[in-house]
């Protein structure tokens, strides 16, 4: 029991990771909590893991993901201070999109960057996520009205990794941030040019449901296999190998799991030529406008012939520097992170 495993938001991703984790490690005990009120989670969850946590000294790492205040815990257990920290980031909340600019609360990416700073590993799961999140660091410090710290990102630059993320298969979620609106406005403008297609729309939401998705249900009623939450995980690969094309419209995506799993399963990918998307994915799989979308759509509408021909060539390009692992696989860098 060397290896303690924390996860304040257990579902999708942030679940199949630690999971995977428990299966691969025998020496580990995984602490929980359930994936609702992400926001709530971020605020609190170190107060929980304070009592939750038994003490013991057979412990050698803590593996979290970015949700927990990790500063707040260590804080709170000091027994737990002198174990190697690693923190893995599923996004960051630098860069994540919101609607309105005064939702962001600055206090979630001021405790990434604080629980970076206590870590003594920090994993992400893409090159873009890193990114993305190291260079913003100074911007998003300007928000602070006096006082500002200068350096964090070199300071924090010398811990990072990239790690991606071991492969299995979750659901697809139908959040604002993944853009629904233009999926589905393109799927309704297919319809209206009077192409045939059928569609599959899959997956768990954590919050509102956006209002497009009552719509555009009625308005394609006859051309939908599937819709919604699929509990079976057997039946999820089932309608993922079914399916020819699997599209992302996604404004926010630090690696893009489910875009990867429907690929195994034989789908043809059209990603955004943005985000994390070229960081994985070839430029004959990429769009970079709606227009260019509709018409890969309506060429696939058209001729479903060559489409089920295609062989899908896809494969992470490799890092100019710095360690990272590949997607398929977790042994291989958990001694490096353990050491």
């Amino acid at each position: 029991m060397s290896i303690l495993l924390v996860e304040p938001f257990y579902g999708g991703s942030h679940k199949q990771l630690v999971d995977l984790l428990q299966e691969e490690l025998a020496d580990c005990v995984l602490h929980t909590l359930p994936a609702k009120k992400w926001h709530w989670r971020a605020r609190t969850a170190a107060v929980h893991f304070m009592q939750a946590i038994p003490a013991s000294t057979a412990y050698r790492v803590i593996f979290s993901s970015s949700v927990l205040n990790l500063a707040e815990l260590i804080a709170l257990r000091p027994d737990l201070a002198p174990l190697r920290k690693v923190l893995y980031f599923h996004e960051n909340q630098l860069v994540y999109p919101v609607r309105k600019c005064q939702e962001r609360d600055f206090q979630f990416g001021y405790n990434q960057i604080l629980s970076c700073l206590v870590a003594d590993v920090v994993l992400f799961n893409s090159s873009f996520n890193m990114e993305s999140f190291l260079s913003s660091i100074p911007t998003f410090l300007k928000l602070m009205p006096d006082h500002r710290p200068a350096g964090l990102d070199a300071l924090i630059r010398r811990k990072c990794r990239i790690y991606y993320f071991p492969l299995r298969f979750p659901d697809v979620s139908r959040e604002h941030d993944k853009d629904p609106e233009l999926f589905l406005t393109t799927l309704l403008k297919l319809k209206e040019e009077g192409l045939s297609f059928q569609v599959s729309v899959l997956g768990e939401t954590f919050t509102e449901v956006p209002d497009v998705f009552s719509g555009a249900r009625e308005e394609l009623a006859a051309r939908v296999l599937h819709w919604g939450f699929l509990s079976s995980r057997e039946q999820y690969l089932e309608v993922l190998c079914q399916a020819d094309v699997v599209v992302s419209t996604a404004r926010h995506e630090f690696f893009g799991v489910a875009m990867l799993e429907a690929v195994h399963c034989g789908c043809y990918p059209l990603c955004p030529k943005a985000l994390v998307y070229p960081e994985i994915f070839p430029a004959e799989y990429l769009y970079s406008t709606p227009e260019q979308l509709r018409k890969r759509l309506r060429d696939f509408c058209r001729r479903p012939d060559r489409l089920r021909r295609h062989r899908v060539k896809v494969g992470v390009t490799p890092l100019p520097d710095g360690p990272h692992t590949h997607y398929g696989g977790a042994r291989r860098s958990i001694r490096d992170w353990r050491m």
